[in-house]
């Protein structure tokens, strides 16, 4: 056993649950519209159009843009829908499926409805984002699979949603698990189970392995996840270089040590949004002003929402030859108010050249500090940072 080890794993195997909601902002948006339920519906695009069915919602074939699949029910991933995909694509796919904007205020709210009811049961929790967590069941009394139905109706009731847990002795392989019976599923594997359930996925299904490594294996016929574990670790780390090689061995075993990051805090957070059509910074000015304007509102909603202000900002661009370019601004006092977020983002705006049209625009606030700690060490009374800090910026 390595050093340091607790002696209390020795007897207390580790009982690792990934929690992942199913189908996530569609499902939320079924609970809105109950209709709807059992048929193929997208979320996706910032807007509906003025073409709607007889029940007044926009069918995918009638949307024209440049907007992506945010998420999608069963019935329509079954038309081979899948998140990230254009949506003029998806449409080609299901004409018919439903169309729906995202309400990401509300999906938000929910995720922390339901992750309070997990803590209420299982405290130990890693926040993995919007829509999944790891839980740490190792010290909570009780049988795992009773432990695991408990926490799918804790969420059931909180929420009206259901999730797919998988629990097994780690993150990597709880991780994988919890997508083997989907949707409202529950996979409890122990190690002994990894010829038999883990080796036959692809080995895309391991988290850390990209559409990249899974071309270059493929190019050396490894396909499976029992073919990446068959290879030779030597010939892994020759290829893929030390860390990658090495991990990759380790992950096709099974074999992760990795503990819960239960304090984790976010280094930055950010808004970003790609345009329905490319926006020049000349002619389309009044319009991307409304758009950094609604960006800086959400972040400063998101910051206060999470208790911190930023000492950076910094603005994302990527212009119509797809090029990206990032520019970031120091604060000496930071900020968590809009009209703060609004003046450093122009501030970098400054500094960037402005001579191609737009496709996306984001807003990302940096070197994140609590902002009750900021105000103990400081003894700052009332609100921080007012926007009269900033001086005020020609039209």
């Amino acid at each position: 056993m390595p050093s340091g080890e607790p002696l209390l794993a020795m007897s207390r195997p580790r009982r690792i649950a990934h929690l992942d909601m199913d189908a996530y902002f569609a499902s939320v948006e079924l609970l809105r519209y109950p209709e709807l339920k059992g048929q193929p519906v997208v979320i996706g695009g910032r807007r509906r159009t003025t073409a709607t069915d007889t029940q007044g919602f926009q069918r995918l074939r009638s949307y024209a843009g440049r907007g992506v699949v945010t998420t999608a029910t069963y019935e329509a991933r079954a038309f081979g829908v899948r998140s990230g995909m254009g949506l003029m694509k998806a449409a080609a796919l299901a004409p018919d499926a439903i169309l729906l904007p995202g309400d990401y205020e509300t999906y938000s709210r929910v995720s922390r409805t339901f992750k309070s009811a997990v803590a209420e049961l299982a405290p130990c929790i890693e926040d993995r984002g919007i829509d999944e967590i790891f839980v740490d069941l190792t010290e909570v009394p009780g049988e795992t699979r009773d432990l695991a139905q408990r926490l799918k109706e804790a969420v059931r009731q909180s929420t009206g949603l259901s999730c797919s847990i998988g629990v097994t002795p780690n993150k990597l392989l709880s991780k994988l698990a919890s997508e083997l019976q989907k949707p409202d599923g529950l996979t409890i594997l122990g190690l002994e189970d990894i010829p038999t359930r883990i080796w036959p996925l692809p080995c895309a299904a391991i988290n850390g392995i990209g559409p990249k490594a899974t071309a270059r294996l493929a190019g050396f016929q490894i396909h499976t996840i029992g073919e990446l574990a068959k290879a030779d670790p030597d010939f892994l780390i020759e290829t893929f270089g030390q860390n990658y090689g090495a991990w990759l061995h380790e992950a096709a075993h099974g074999r992760d040590a990795r503990p819960l990051a239960v304090s984790r805090e976010p280094k930055s957070i950010s808004r970003e949004t790609t345009f329905e059509r490319d926006l020049h910074p000349r002619q389309d000015r009044e319009e991307l002003t409304r758009i950094l304007l609604d960006l800086c509102e959400r972040l400063a909603q998101d910051l206060t929402r999470k208790g911190y202000l930023a000492r950076s900002v910094g603005i994302k661009l990527r212009f119509d030859n797809f090029s990206t370019i990032t520019r970031d601004h120091a604060l000496q006092v930071p900020v968590a108010d809009p009209a703060s977020l609004r003046d450093a983002a122009r501030d970098s705006l400054k500094r960037v050249p402005l001579d191609r049209k737009l496709r996306l625009l984001g807003i990302r606030a940096g070197s994140l500090v609590k902002e009750v700690d900021y105000r103990l060490l400081h003894a700052v009374p009332g609100r921080l940072a007012e926007p009269s800090l900033f001086p005020a910026l020609e039209p």
